[in-house]
């Protein structure tokens, strides 16, 4: 009798499994059932950032993940390279490893996820995507490069309004008149950076150097780690960043807009600081179709007044279009994570259009950063006519690091 060889569950996937002996008995924990997993069905984890969202990130992988590694630069003197890491890349050395939740500052989301993808694995990334704009489409591109699964750990647009989508991606709609204005939420005061602080002592336990990674290497200062890291440029943007893929997953999703970005980009803010992110108090951005977004943050200033909101429904349609809007199928069901990775079904909330949503906040900072009216081809996805402004489409990386 031939002896029993051992398969990977990647191998299982690839449909490499030779036929199994008539005989062989079978151990209960390899058929499954109550309390027992199959390993066709166990993927190996690992959690790349184990800060305050690391493991609510990593439990967003599903149920049928074993966690296998962590890694995060807080770790030195405590590494074994076999559960415990401070170099992403030794992770993704690991052939046991097939899937990966990134729970990072947002300055080191794309380059994992890249690493990540062409090393064959497939990641849950925490919000925001990315850090610049020129990030998200690498990553959207490394994708679908690699035929991998990658979904931001944000889930709005599974409450949708469903039969908005359906109406936008009719072509029954001629115009758009809507505003969409979101009201506060955003945390911009606590979110805030610190100026004019003193060098700290680099704690022994970080790698400093690597957690500033592809950012500058500034000097150690406590409030540039933790929660309190989304108030610099370097690491984050603010309030805005930190909360609004939130909040616009579902207003890309219902407006059909996962393909394209505003055109015209105004802040109604104080001027910014270099370093440090701070208040402002409304962004305003137009599509080419007329669909108005607002961000009113409700903490510095006025609030936003201009226009007031307006949704989309089917009574914006004459007779005959909502006759034919009834006749055409509803959108299709939205995959999650664990659907995704299990089946090899796209993830709604993919890299591309998870690019886009997170885009509208890197548009917004960059119109307060400038505090200037921008506008922006969102084919070429550069701004226009504004170099300056358009640096901070395509931030430079420090070296050895680049996209």
């Amino acid at each position: 009798m031939q002896k029993n060889k051992r398969v990977t569950r990647r191998q299982f996937l690839k449909g490499s499994i030779g036929a199994v002996a008539a005989f062989t008995i079978v151990p209960r924990h390899v058929l499954g059932g109550p309390g027992h997993m199959p390993p066709s069905e166990t993927f190996g984890g690992a959690l790349i950032g184990c800060g305050g969202r690391g493991n609510g990130t990593f439990n967003g992988l599903g149920p049928n993940v074993e966690k296998r590694a962590i890694c995060d630069v807080k770790f030195v003197g405590k590494t074994d390279n076999k559960m415990v890491y401070t170099d992403f890349r030794r992770v993704m050395e690991r052939k046991d490893i097939d899937v990966v939740a990134i729970a990072t500052p947002p300055h080191w989301h794309a380059l994992i996820s890249i690493a990540a993808m062409e090393a064959g694995k497939d990641i849950l990334c925490e919000k925001p995507m990315t850090r610049f704009i020129a990030e998200g489409r690498a990553v959207a591109e490394a994708e679908k490069r690699y035929n991998r699964i990658f979904q931001v750990g944000t889930y709005g647009r599974f409450s949708a309004n469903r039969e908005r989508r359906k109406i936008m991606t009719s072509g029954l709609l001629k115009e758009c008149k809507a505003v969409y204005i979101k009201h506060g939420g955003f945390k911009v005061r606590e979110w805030s950076g610190m100026v004019n602080v003193k060098p700290q002592p680099i704690p022994r336990s970080l790698d400093w150097d690597m957690y500033c990674g592809p950012s500058p290497l500034r000097f150690y200062h406590p409030h540039r780690t933790g929660g309190t890291h989304r108030g610099y440029w370097d690491y984050e943007g603010g309030g805005m960043t930190d909360m609004g893929q939130h909040f616009f997953d579902r207003f890309q999703y219902e407006y059909a807009k996962d393909d394209t970005s505003p055109v015209e980009i105004e802040a109604y803010a104080p001027p910014a600081h270099p370093e440090a992110c701070g208040m402002w108090g409304w962004v305003e951005l137009k599509y080419a179709d007329g669909l108005t977004l607002v961000f009113d943050s409700e903490e510095w200033g006025e609030r936003y007044n201009r226009k007031e909101d307006r949704s989309v429904s089917i009574s914006d349609l004459n007779e005959q279009s909502q006759r034919k809007l009834r006749e055409m199928p509803d959108p299709e069901p939205l995959v999650g994570f664990p659907e995704a990775i299990r089946t090899r079904k796209q993830a709604s909330g993919h890299a591309a259009v998870s690019h886009r949503c997170v885009t509208l906040m890197h548009l917004a900072n960059i119109a307060i950063r400038t505090g200037r009216k921008i506008h922006y081809d969102p084919v070429k996805e550069q701004i226009i006519g504004d170099e300056e402004a358009n640096r901070l489409v395509n931030q430079p990386m420090r070296a050895p690091w680049h996209l």
